[in-house]
């Protein structure tokens, strides 16, 4: 595939059958980041990334103990991460509402926002779900870390509704190499470039997160495949590609063999 400068301003029309590729990836794209995260994922939800957040919003709480509130703030969180564990997501949203009132710190008051945002997508309540994670978006208290987080959330509990510039403008400063959501929100970037019909920034991002060995291979596939169809090259070392998709280069000839 030849290479295609990042600055050239427009890329080669796509065939027939690459645009019907790139629906393809697009809608597997769409389901991977918009859809399937929360409806697949069930109890791991909040036994993976929401856990995290809300185990960190206890930690939170437990190195700045000062006084008795701040420990009884942590066990509140405690139960309620125990509630989640066992798949009862209402308890551990009605656990931590105590948290949300003026007076608990501003890692008890995230960590609770997180947990009830998971709760809320598990039980289909999307509109409440947006409402806590704009108000994890906006809290200045908060981490900065987990502000961002909330913003990448927020996109993809929303994206099928929202309009392509609005993604780009709300996720658009994450959306660089180096920043600790570039994955997550430069995927959804993207795939809002390619829908407002810029296929050379969608391409050129694309490429950057097939790039960035920090991402994980799923979703650097998936960007390499992309970036391919709209005319750039994301492929840095092809031998190494070969050899992490189980293909063997004979020297000599040339052949290849999948293992």
């Amino acid at each position: 595939m030849a290479r295609i400068p990042t600055n050239t301003p427009s890329v080669p029309a796509a065939s027939a059958e690459d645009e019907v590729l790139i629906r393809e990836i697009d809608e597997a794209v769409r389901e991977d980041a918009v859809l399937d995260f929360f409806k697949n994922h069930g109890a791991k939800l909040l036994g993976g990334i929401i856990l995290l957040i809300a185990g960190l919003g206890a930690y939170l709480v437990w190195d700045n103990y000062r006084e008795g509130g701040l420990e009884s703030q942590s066990e509140t969180l405690i139960s309620a991460l125990d509630s989640a564990d066992q798949g009862d997501f209402k308890a551990a949203g009605d656990k931590v509402a105590p948290l949300l009132a003026d007076g608990s710190s501003a890692g008890a008051r995230t960590a609770a926002r997180f947990v009830q945002a998971g709760a809320a997508l598990e039980q289909g309540d999307t509109a409440k779900a947006t409402t806590l994670f704009k108000a994890i978006a906006a809290d200045a208290d908060a981490p900065p870390a987990l502000r961002d987080l909330a913003r990448v959330r927020d996109v993809i509990t929303n994206f099928d509704t929202m309009k392509p510039a609005d993604v780009i403008a709300q996720l658009g400063d994450l959306a660089k190499p180096g920043n600790p959501w570039f994955g997550s929100a430069g995927e959804l970037v993207a795939m809002a470039h390619l829908e407002s019909g810029n296929r050379a920034e969608a391409g050129k991002l694309f490429a950057e997160i097939a790039k960035d060995e920090e991402q994980p291979e799923t979703l650097r596939s998936r960007a390499r495949q992309m970036a391919g169809l709209l005319g750039v090259d994301a492929i840095v070392d092809v031998d190494k590609l070969l050899k992490d998709e189980g293909v063997i280069v004979s020297e000599g000839n040339g052949a290849v063999v999948a293992n």
